[in-house]
């Protein structure tokens, strides 16, 4: 393969779960893929893994990444910039679920993009005065209802109520960013309910399954959608 021609990728939390399945795909597929984690002796042993599945010491690399850290961000930008010269895809996996998870009830609760708060509902669904500083205002009044204990009375979730706004929230951004960056494609994806460490491995679905829809959207054609959300690889709704 021409150097020129090479596609090169970053996946976010990629040492386990759909994140490790995705970076299996994308490298099989010919792109050179960066695996990430934020405890390197994890990174490196998930490298290993790869190359036991078949994939080439060619398509396949691991960098220390801490999404929570700038400079630990600021270094994964240095070392892309300074050893491929650009970035073609970029696949924002890592997550926490911030709290403790009854399986059971999360499965119950889906994808964790409905929030049943009207205002916050509304805000986060005018795709047309949406701005940052508009999904910040949803997130701090978040917060604050938190901090007074009167989430159930002011309508947000009651059920793993972080990891549910702060989905909405990501959904939203993805709006804003495919509006600001026209030359790309930004989408986001739901991709189903798979057994990953988060929900105790109580999903539907396997990693790799998981991970087909992440990589479909990944390696979409220039003609592809942008600011578009996907449940696996449905076109819906962000309501």
């Amino acid at each position: 393969m021409a150097e020129a021609t090479k596609r090169y990728a970053v996946v976010t939390g990629s040492n386990k779960g759909i994140g490790f399945g995705i970076c299996r795909q994308l490298a099989s597929n010919g792109v050179v893929t960066v695996v990430t984690a934020r405890d390197e002796k994890r990174g490196l042993e998930a490298v290993e893994k790869l190359k036991e599945c078949g994939v080439s010491d060619e398509h396949v690399v691991f960098h220390q990444l801490d999404v929570a850290d700038p400079a630990s961000i600021a270094s994964l930008a240095d070392f892309i910039k300074i050893k491929y010269g650009k970035l073609d895809i970029l696949v924002n996996n890592a997550g926490i679920s911030g709290g403790i998870i009854d399986s059971d009830a999360f499965a119950a609760a889906g994808g964790g993009k409905n929030i049943p708060n009207e205002w916050a509902k509304g805000v986060l669904g005018d795709a047309d005065n949406l701005t940052e500083e508009r999904v910040d205002e949803v997130l701090s009044e978040f917060l604050k209802d938190f901090k007074e204990g009167s989430l159930e009375t002011k309508g947000w979730p009651g059920f793993v109520p972080a990891y549910k706004v702060s989905k909405a929230a990501l959904n939203a951004y993805t709006r804003i960013v495919a509006n600001k960056y026209p030359s790309f494609h930004v989408n986001c994806v739901c991709p189903g309910f798979v057994k990953t460490d988060i929900n105790l491995n109580t999903g539907l679905l396997t990693s790799d399954e998981g991970a087909e829809s992440a990589v479909k959207l990944a390696l979409l054609p220039n003609e592809g959608p942008s600011g578009v959300f996907f449940e696996q690889n449905k076109v819906s709704t962000f309501d």
